[in-house]
């Protein structure tokens, strides 16, 4: 922007941001460009952020890794993504991250500033660690912050996978500019991202969100936590799966019957898939699983009043189909005050919402005054 603009944002005198914007470009943070559109009288020359500036963001999943880089207003210059199970456990997995992000970073080179990456369990954001993951075996308390910030000599932050995909549709997504939403992310496991007041709220713990694990039935099936009946056990791509899986053999389906014997395997896709050919009891798995998330949608807009509700993930893919139940369930539930005017959406960034949002987290760590 404007010299002019930036100084009425930031309610600064001329003199005084003259001389801070003399000490960032010192600093090569920023550059200055040409003139301004005139506003009349005198032009002001445009400020940007260095060309050269550029983030690692990584998004680990259960079972891929996508790793870009992006410029200084987190933009994905590029990226690169690869199957990755994260059972293998941290050496392994890292470093594919670290060989995904030497290939993306030689093909736009520029200054590393800082990076950030999400995980797909509890995380602990101020020690930058995995803690007690259930799906991560081996991952307990690695140092993942401290040994990638020696690996790539920058600062390095560390989130949820849920947290930095809800920071990222907040900051380029469908709810740009939306200080108060939810990102519900439906993949192999189910999460939800929190942001209140512009800020991701991560609780005391850094638990904050943790929808996937909210019990609906005493007697339900078993859950990769280690309980039962849990709402990921109903409804996260292991458990669409395996119920595909039921359906195939028993004859109920014929779709995904045909799909199993020409793959020998079955996933959350093949579903939806069958679903959208009319398929009943692929459509009725879709039906009940977006019933099921709805009542649990339903609960956190009566309690946090969100302006938005963003459904993201690789299930979020089941589409409209999907999407309607979910409206439906929220929309029956809760209070016609709290939903009203509230949209329930599928994700715009779609497989870059995760790695978007790291590079929000990176930035903001980055650019952080030193005290």
């Amino acid at each position: 922007m404007s010299r002019v603009a930036l100084g009425e944002r930031l309610e600064l005198p001329r003199a005084k941001l003259t001389g801070e914007l003399s000490r960032l470009v010192d600093t090569g943070l920023v550059e200055i460009g040409g003139p301004a559109a005139s506003r009349g009288g005198r032009r002001s020359t445009l400020v940007h952020l260095a060309d050269d500036l550029r983030f690692v963001a990584a998004d680990v999943g259960a079972t891929s890794v996508n790793v870009a880089v992006t410029d200084g207003r987190c933009e994905v210059l590029t990226s690169q993504s690869e199957e990755c199970e994260v059972r293998l456990g941290p050496t392994p997995v890292l470093g594919r991250v670290v060989d995904l992000a030497t290939r993306v970073l030689e093909k736009t080179p520029g200054r590393l500033m800082g990076a950030g990456i999400g995980l797909p369990g509890p995380v602990s954001f101020r020690d930058g660690m995995p803690v007690a993951p259930p799906i991560m075996p081996g991952w307990d308390r690695y140092p993942v912050r401290d040994e990638l910030a020696g690996k790539w000599g920058c600062p390095v932050t560390v989130d949820n996978d849920v947290n930095v995909m809800a920071l990222g549709e907040r900051h380029a997504g469908v709810a740009r500019s939306l200080d108060d939403l939810i990102f519900v992310k439906v993949g192999t496991g189910i999460g939800c991202g929190i942001v209140l007041g512009g800020k991701v709220y991560r609780g005391v713990a850094g638990t904050a969100g943790d929808i996937g694990h909210i019990r609906l039935d005493d007697y339900g099936p078993a859950c990769a936590c280690g309980e039962v009946g849990c709402l990921e056990a109903y409804f996260g791509g292991a458990a669409l799966a395996r119920d595909a899986l039921t359906l195939a053999r028993s004859g109920r389906s014929t779709m995904l019957a045909e799909k199993l014997t020409d793959r020998g395997r079955l996933n959350a896709m093949d579903v939806g898939d069958a679903a959208v050919a009319g398929d009943f009891a692929a459509a009725n798995l879709v039906r009940e699983g977006g019933r099921r998330l709805g009542h649990v949608v339903a609960s956190l807009v009566s309690f946090l009043n969100p302006g938005m509700v963003v459904i993201g993930g690789g299930v979020s893919r089941l589409g409209h189909p999907l999407l309607a139940e979910v409206r439906s369930s929220v929309y029956r539930r809760s209070l016609p005050l709290a939903t009203g005017n509230l949209p329930i959406v599928l994700s715009e960034l779609g497989d870059l919402a995760g790695v978007t949002g790291a590079a929000w987290s990176a930035t903001e760590r980055a650019f952080a005054p030193v005290n």
